[in-house]
């Protein structure tokens, strides 16, 4: 099949010589072909990214964890609010209860 009706085919075109050939002679190196041997570098990059993204990511939800964490939240209730929220729960569910019976 011609490589310029194949729609897999890749365009290997380099107008730099020099950097086709460094790219060649890397490939036959690895004992891949020139494509294989750019996706892969393509792939090893583009991982690569990802991995500092998520690394980035990490430590910015580990410095917001911490200052959450330091800083009283006025969403989290204090010991006797939720002391009193299950008191009437209690009391909810005994009036439930005699409802029932």
């Amino acid at each position: 099949m011609d490589v310029m009706t194949d729609p897999k085919a890749m365009n290997l075109r380099f107008p730099d010589p020099g950097q086709r050939a460094a790219i060649a002679a890397a490939a036959r190196q690895a004992g891949v072909s020139m494509q294989e041997y750019i996706l892969s570098a393509a792939y090893d990059r583009a991982t690569a990214v990802e991995q500092r993204f998520l690394e980035g990511f990490k430590a910015s939800m580990a410095r917001s964890g911490a200052v959450f964490a330091a800083e009283p939240s006025s969403i989290d209730a204090s010991a006797e609010q939720r002391a009193i929220e299950q008191e009437v729960l209690r009391e909810l569910e005994q009036q439930e209860r005699g409802r029932a019976a």
